[in-house]
C-alpha cells in the first residue's frame, strides 16, 4: 500500500504568525523540525497500520522545509518548488490513498490560522466548476483526477471542518483551536503528533475496510476562475492564452481536465 503525505507548514503544530513558516527569519528554523514531526506521525500511524510505500511531498514555500536527516528513513522525499505538480508531485505515479498534513483553510475563513489560497498576496477567491475552493480542494482534485481519496487531513478546526464538508468523512487530526487569524490554543507537540499518528492509522485501517472516503472529482473540462487581491494583477495575468477577463479583478480560464487547470492556475498566478 502507497501513501502519498503532502504537507504544507500554515496548519503545523504551534503555528500562529507568518514568521514561523518564512525562511530567513530567526523562529522559522524550530518549525522547521515541528513540521518534520507533524509529517513523521503521520508516516508512523501510516506505516504501523500496514502502508509498505510512503512518499512525502513538501508543498510549502520553496519545498525544502522538512529536514530529511530527521526524516523517517523508510520514507522518501519530493523536494523543491519546480516540480510539476507542486503540492502533490508524485501523484501521477500513483497511490492509494493522501494524507494533508499541515493544512490551513481557505482565504476568507474566519478563525482560521494564516488562511490564504496559495498565494497570500494575490489570490482573493478561486472557484473550480463554480465551487469555492482552497488549496485543500484543489490539490484534492487533483488526487482525484488520478482516482486517489485524500484519506486524513491535520491543521486547526476550520481547515478540518471545510476538508469534511468538502470531501466527506475523511479522518482529521485538529492540532490547534484558531481564535483569529494569528491565534490559536495550541496542542503541544507530543499531543499533537498522537493525534495525527493515530488519525493516519484510523485513514489506513479504513482504507482497508473499504470504509474510506472516495476520490473528489471534478467533471472536464475544468473552468477556473481566479479573483485577484488587485486589477493590475489581473492585468498582467492575462498574457496567458485562453484567459478571459470577467472584471476588474477576475479572470476565467477554461481546461480540458484538472492537471491542465493545476498547471494553468500556476501560471496565472505567477504571471500577476
Amino acid at each position: 500500500m502507497k501513501i502519498l503525505i503532502a504537507a504544507d507548514m500554515e496548519g503545523v503544530t504551534g503555528v500562529t504568525t507568518w514568521d514561523q513558516v518564512t525562511p530567513g527569519h530567526f523562529e522559522y528554523p524550530r518549525f522547521r523540525q515541528l513540521m518534520t514531526g507533524d509529517v513523521n506521525a503521520a508516516i508512523q500511524g501510516a506505516l504501523e497500520a500496514g502502508a509498505d510505500q510512503v512518499i512525502v511531498t513538501d508543498g510549502h514555500s520553496y519545498g525544502t522545509n522538512i529536514l530529511i536527516e530527521e526524516l523517517n528513513p523508510r520514507a522518501r522525499l519530493n523536494s523543491g518548488n519546480d516540480s510539476p505538480l507542486a503540492m502533490v508531485q508524485g501523484i501521477q505515479d500513483g497511490a492509494d490513498g493522501v494524507f494533508f498534513v499541515g493544512y490551513h483553510a481557505r482565504a476568507g475563513s474566519q478563525n482560521a490560522i494564516l488562511d490564504h489560497t496559495w498565494s497570500s498576496k494575490k489570490v482573493a477567491n478561486l472557484w473550480l466548476n463554480d465551487l469555492l475552493l482552497g488549496e485543500t480542494g484543489l490539490n484534492a482534485a487533483l488526487c482525484g483526477h488520478f482516482n486517489v481519496p485524500v484519506l486524513m487531513i491535520s491543521g486547526d478546526q476550520t481547515t478540518c471542518a471545510q476538508a469534511m464538508d468538502l470531501l466527506g468523512p475523511l479522518e482529521v487530526a485538529s492540532v490547534k483551536r484558531a481564535t483569529g487569524r494569528m491565534s490559536a490554543e495550541c496542542l503541544p507537540p507530543a499531543l499533537a503528533h498522537e493525534l495525527i499518528c493515530e488519525a493516519a492509522g484510523r485513514a489506513i485501517l479504513r482504507l482497508r475496510q473499504g470504509t474510506a472516503p472516495k476520490p473528489f472529482r471534478l467533471a472536464d473540462p475544468v473552468k477556473g476562475v481566479i479573483e485577484f487581491v488587485s486589477s493590475d494583477m489581473a492585468d498582467k495575468a492575462m498574457r496567458l492564452p485562453g484567459a478571459q477577463r470577467l472584471d476588474g479583478r477576475r479572470i476565467e480560464l477554461t481546461t480540458p481536465d484538472m492537471p491542465n487547470a493545476y498547471v494553468g492556475f500556476r501560471a496565472l498566478v505567477a504571471l500577476a
